[in-house]
């Protein structure tokens, strides 16, 4: 499959043109984001906005936030951790972390319960004590 890098290109423009208010997230929500086309290995979003739903593992400011990007493809090893939000099983993949800026969120899909977000948050750090 060839990449649509020219395409991802034109939508990370318009991205960065946007101007709006940061929305409100929290630590443990999932929301989609435009995560974009990127190299080798690295996750690629989908669609035509290139997204994925992502876990706000870490509000880092306002408007920058740590997050972990998610799949429904059953993945396993020590660098994936599953659960299920509303019905659909979901694999966080801890080792495609990464920051992004808030012009990247595009809608909030719901919330981890308390003991998914801890199993993923705890799971995470536990790859690099």
């Amino acid at each position: 499959m060839e990449k649509d890098f020219s395409g991802w290109s034109d939508q990370k423009t318009k991205i960065d043109s946007k101007n709006h208010k940061a929305p409100f997230v929290t630590e443990g929500d999932i929301w989609w984001a435009s995560t974009g086309i990127n190299v080798g290995s690295e996750m690629n979003g989908k669609n035509e906005l290139y997204s994925r739903p992502v876990i706000i593992l870490k509000k880092l400011a306002h408007n920058f936030y740590f997050v972990i990007p998610t799949t429904t493809q059953e993945k396993d090893g020590s660098w994936y951790i599953s659960f299920i939000h509303n019905g659909i099983k979901m694999t966080a993949c801890l080792h495609q972390a990464r920051s992004l800026d808030y012009r990247r969120i595009l809608g909030k899909l719901g919330s981890l319960d308390d003991r998914d977000y801890s199993l993923v948050k705890e799971s995470f750090l536990s790859l690099y004590r």
